[in-house]
C-alpha cells in the first residue's frame, strides 16, 4: 500500500524528472552536440593509455636504473586510475560511443587492467545506479568487512577505528579487485538484488584467458626479461597498485558517503519505484565543480549527480548540464548535494568514516543535511 509520503515523493519526482530531461534534451539539441566523446575526450584517452602502456614499456625495455623504473610504477598508477575514471568508465555505461561496438572495443580496456567489464556492468551500472547507498544491495558499501560505510551495516568493534586505517585499505583496493574480486562475484551465489545469478559459459572463459594474460604480462614478464630481484619487482607493483587503488577508492567514496547524502535501509527499496531521481539527488553528491584539472583526470566523476541521472551521457558535458540540473533542483525543491573543494570532501568522508564507526550513532533524517565545517553552498 503506498503512502502519502510515497505519493508526494513520486509526484514530485516525475515533475523534476520531467523538466530536467527536457532541458538536457534542448541543451543538446540547440547547440547541436553529440551527447557521446568530442575530439577533447578522445585526446584525453589516448593520454591516458599512452601514460599507462607507455610507461609500462619503458620499463620492461630495461634501458633504464631502477629508480626511473620505480617512478613509472607510480606514473602507472597515476594512468590506471585515470584510463578507469575517464575512459573505461564512459564505454561500459555506453556513453563513449552511439556504437556499441566501439564502446564495447573502449571497454576492453579495462580487461587489460586487470579487472572484469562484465561484472563491473552487473554490480556498477545494474545495481550501484540503481539501489545506490541501500545497504544489502549496493555493493559499492562492501568494500571490506574492516569498514562501514552505512549505518545500517551491523556494527564491529574494528569499526571504531576505520577512520584510522581506511585510507590505507582503500590503497588495496586494485589489489584485491586484480586478485580477489572479481572470482568472489562470478562465484557468490546471491548479489545484490540477484538470486542465485548464473554467468554465462563464455564470460567465464574470458575472465579466465583476461586474467591469465594480466598476470602474464604484470607478472611474469617483468620477472623474466628485467635484472631484478623478487622484492624490488613488489615494491614496483605495489607501488603501482597503492597508487591506483588509493586514487580510486577514495574519488568513488567522496560522491556518495559524505554529507549529507542519505543511506536507505534495504526495506526501503521496494518505496522507490517511481521516484527514482529524487532518490539519486538523495544520495549523491558532486565536489571540486570548479577544479577543471580534477574534473579532467577523474572523467567527471566529482559531477556525480549528473552522471547518476544521465550516466549515458558521455562525462565532457557534464560541466554544462550541472548548472540546468542545479537550477532546476532550487525550483522543485529537490536536494543538490554539492563541495566546493577536494579537500572538504576527503574531510567529509573522514568524518562520516567516524561516525559510522561509532555503534550509538544515529543519522538524522534526510542526511546529515550541512557540510559541518559549512563547505557546501
Amino acid at each position: 500500500m503506498e503512502t502519502g509520503r510515497e505519493r508526494c515523493e513520486k509526484q514530485l519526482s516525475q515533475d523534476f524528472a520531467r523538466e530536467v530531461k527536457a532541458r538536457v534534451n534542448d541543451y543538446f539539441e540547440q547547440n547541436r552536440l553529440s551527447r557521446h566523446a568530442d575530439a577533447a575526450m578522445i585526446t584525453k584517452t589516448v593520454v591516458l593509455i599512452t601514460m599507462y602502456f607507455g610507461s609500462y614499456g619503458l620499463i620492461i625495455s630495461g634501458l633504464l636504473p631502477l629508480q626511473w623504473m620505480w617512478f613509472l610504477c607510480f606514473v602507472m598508477g597515476i594512468g590506471m586510475a585515470g584510463i578507469g575514471f575517464s575512459v573505461t568508465h564512459d564505454a561500459l555505461h555506453g556513453a563513449y560511443s552511439a556504437s556499441p561496438r566501439i564502446n564495447r572495443l573502449i571497454g576492453y580496456f579495462f580487461d587489460t587492467l586487470g579487472a572484469n567489464g562484465y561484472i563491473w556492468k552487473i554490480t556498477h551500472n545494474g545495481i550501484h545506479h540503481t539501489y545506490t547507498n541501500i545497504r544489502g544491495y549496493d555493493e559499492d558499501l562492501e568494500v571490506s568487512p574492516l569498514i562501514r560505510l552505512s549505518p545500517h551495516t551491523p556494527h564491529k568493534p574494528i569499526h571504531r577505528f576505520q577512520h584510522v586505517f581506511a585510507f590505507v585499505a582503500y590503497g588495496m583496493a586494485t589489489v584485491f579487485w586484480v586478485f580477489v574480486k572479481d572470482y568472489k562475484y562470478f562465484f557468490q551465489r546471491d548479489l545484490g538484488p540477484y538470486r542465485d545469478k548464473k554467468h554465462p559459459r563464455s564470460e567465464w572463459g574470458f575472465l579466465i584467458i583476461s586474467k591469465a594474460l594480466y598476470y602474464a604480462f604484470m607478472i611474469v614478464v617483468p620477472l623474466v626479461v628485467l635484472d631484478v630481484t623478487w622484492w624490488q619487482f613488489l615494491i614496483g607493483f605495489l607501488t603501482l597498485h597503492l597508487t591506483a587503488g588509493l586514487i580510486l577508492g577514495v574519488v568513488f567514496q567522496l560522491a556518495h558517503v559524505v554529507e549529507p547524502t542519505e543511506h536507505l535501509p534495504e526495506d526501503e527499496a521496494k518505496s522507490l519505484k517511481g521516484a527514482w531521481m529524487l532518490y539519486q539527488m538523495r544520495t549523491t553528491s558532486n565536489f571540486a565543480r570548479d577544479n577543471r584539472l580534477l574534473s579532467w583526470y577523474v572523467g567527471g566523476l566529482n559531477y556525480q549527480i549528473e552522471h547518476h541521472l544521465f550516466p549515458r551521457v558521455c562525462h565532457v558535458h557534464y560541466r554544462n548540464l550541472s548548472p540546468i540540473v542545479e537550477g532546476l533542483a532550487a525550483k522543485h525543491g529537490v536536494p543538490y548535494n554539492d563541495c566546493p573543494t577536494l579537500w572538504h570532501a576527503v574531510r567529509s568522508h573522514y568524518r562520516m568514516l567516524k561516525r559510522f564507526g561509532d555503534p550509538g550513532y544515529q543519522p538524522s533524517a534526510g542526511g546529515e543535511i550541512a557540510w559541518a565545517d559549512g563547505a557546501g553552498r
